[in-house]
């Protein structure tokens, strides 16, 4: 664990908020590099810039479908007095033959083929009779150079100006330019981009591997029957959820009974597929609580530097919390409480930040705002807490969801945001501004 954080002075003593994200996010570190197939590499972080290699488009082409044409040749033209042009070829989207369009001439153009020589302009096929040289041409317009009754013609019936529907050779972007920044997450946009501009793979942080796993005797399967006693497990669940939100490939591993052995060789087993653990429940003082039975160890022989420590945090709610690593790669475990607020605040607080840190992203926290606090009553706080009340947050205005208990699951589902009552403020009165963290 890092040493940055200010510690405690006895194992009474209450750490700060900041001082436990400090030490986690200090002894974080991202994800070696790996190259990927684009696909695979849809959500990670870029670890490069991108340069284009080759302009977009790479060569003028038509935007519509249509007819290539010289902007003389239908100067003036309408529905009254056509000009009237020699269909010279077709142009379509591909290789092809090439087609060179002369004085009054035209080809044949489809959208996204490469604009011929000759040609200056795209007429869409609606301004046109769609070449289908019904008859001989008796309103021919003065420029046409096709003979009356001529076959293989086209009636254009509007003028063009130069360039009109083409799209030019590097428009989109050009070669040498900046396509993608180092530290972009890469979504279907920019997978994309990279597949336009020819690259097939990529070089980025992968997304971390989560491995979540709850602790309790009484925690049932959703589905299955309750017995005396019993919940159902809504924590992993949640925190499964969430760790794919922040960006993680993130596996759940279910409840685990209140047996430490049990609990400890359950989480042996899930290193192998975890960059990070997450534990929820049994970190208190509680004489079940097996999380810190099983783990508040100092490590083995082969395992120097590993363990996880548990301790209290000046925070409502969340207070007890566990941090260490464990197993041979030192991989980090963050212990979270198991009332689920307490759960889910904890790990928008320190979880995610945690696997943002992972992916090798700069800005790893969720946005905050300062709002107008809008509450039927004052808001009361424990002195010498920090309390994160759920709220709902829209145009500048927070408003308390549901009350404080760390049980309340239903408002949470109903809360956008966590309103921020810092440590030395006991009452917020309506209409004073808070802090606010964005959740969604």
């Amino acid at each position: 664990m890092s040493s940055a954080a200010t510690r405690p002075a006895g194992p009474d003593d209450l750490w700060s908020v900041d001082d436990h994200l400090e030490d986690i996010l200090g002894s974080v570190r991202p994800l070696e590099p790996i190259e990927l197939q684009l696909l695979d590499a849809q959500g990670c972080v870029l670890v490069d810039d991108i340069t284009v290699p080759v302009s977009l488009p790479p060569f003028d082409n038509s935007s519509m479908d249509g007819y290539a044409v010289r902007v003389a040749d239908v100067a003036g033209a309408s529905e009254e007095f056509p000009a009237v042009l020699e269909v010279v070829g077709d142009v379509a989207a591909g290789p092809g033959e090439p087609v060179r369009v002369g004085p009054g001439q035209a080809a044949r153009i489809m959208t996204g083929a490469p604009l011929p020589s000759g040609a200056e302009a795209v007429v869409p096929v609606e301004w046109t009779d769609g070449g289908l040289g019904e008859g001989p041409v008796t309103g021919m317009h003065p420029r046409s150079l096709a003979p009356e009754g001529a076959e293989g013609h086209v009636r254009v019936h509007r003028p063009a100006e130069a360039r009109a529907h083409v799209r030019a050779k590097g428009s989109d972007v050009k070669a040498g330019d900046l396509a993608l920044e180092a530290g972009t997450v890469l979504g279907p946009p920019q997978l994309a981009l990279l597949a336009a501009v020819g690259r097939g793979t990529v070089r980025v942080r992968p997304r971390p591997r989560v491995v979540v796993l709850s602790t309790g005797s009484e925690l049932v399967q959703p589905g299955e029957a309750l017995a005396s006693g019993q919940i159902y497990d809504s924590n992993s669940f949640a925190l499964t959820a969430a760790a794919r939100d922040a960006g993680a490939i993130a596996y759940r591993v279910g409840a685990v009974a209140d047996d430490a052995d049990t609990l400890r060789s359950t989480i042996e087993d899930q290193l192998v597929r975890a960059d990070l653990m997450v534990t929820t429940g049994g970190v208190s003082v509680g004489a079940y609580d097996v999380v810190k039975e099983a783990l508040s160890y100092a490590g083995d022989e082969d395992e120097p530097g590993s363990g996880v420590e548990f301790r209290r945090l000046a925070m409502q709610p969340g207070k007890p919390q566990g941090f260490g690593s464990i197993g041979p790669d030192h991989t980090p475990l963050l212990a979270l409480p198991g009332n689920p607020v307490s759960s889910y605040v904890s790990f928008e607080l320190f979880v995610r930040p945690a696997i943002r840190t992972l992916m090798g992203l700069e800005d790893v926290h969720r946005p905050r705002v300062r709002a107008t606090l809008a509450a039927d009553g004052p808001l009361r706080s424990p002195k010498g807490r920090r309390q994160f009340l759920r709220g709902g947050y829209a145009d500048g205005t927070v408003r308390p969801v549901g009350g404080a208990g760390s049980h309340l699951v239903a408002a949470l589902a109903h809360a956008d945001a966590l309103i921020v009552v810092p440590e030395d403020v006991e009452s917020v009165e309506p209409g004073a501004e808070v802090e606010v963290v964005l959740l969604g």
